[in-house]
């Protein structure tokens, strides 16, 4: 078996820091390409994609993956805010696989959505939803 640069690339994270599941960073390589081919679609002139363009492909295509699974899922692998994304992004910038502008920061990728809104919420009963909000 062939092992790839981005393969290594998150070798090289995990080996310095195991917070976050490797397998969160294939998706969030997966999530990259799904926002990146939406945004040809709908006519982009820029291969950049922004923290929140980013963050609404993760949440779009991890709940076509994973649907009500998906909250459970991402909390095994340890990512539980948007911020955990942007780890994962400038992890993946220092290692040389993914691109960066010169605007983009860190602190892009905080406090655009909560999890338990996107990831838990749409999938509770009717009657718990408002009592999860209200809480």
């Amino acid at each position: 078996m062939r092992v790839s640069h981005f393969d290594q690339a998150v070798e090289q994270i995990y080996s310095r820091n195991q917070r976050i599941a490797k397998e969160a960073y294939y998706l969030l390589r997966d999530t990259l390409d799904y926002t990146s081919d939406k945004a040809k679609e709908e006519g982009a002139e820029t291969n950049h994609v922004s923290a929140s363009e980013l963050l609404e492909g993760f949440k779009e295509y991890s709940l076509q993956q994973f649907g009500p699974m998906a909250a459970t899922l991402l909390d095994e692998w340890n990512l539980t805010k948007c911020s955990d994304i942007g780890d994962m992004v400038f992890s993946l910038i220092d290692e040389g696989i993914f691109s960066k502008q010169d605007s983009d920061k860190p602190e892009d990728f905080v406090d655009i959505y909560e999890f338990s809104e996107v990831f838990v919420e749409p999938f509770l009963p009717k009657h718990k939803q408002k009592a999860h909000l209200s809480s």
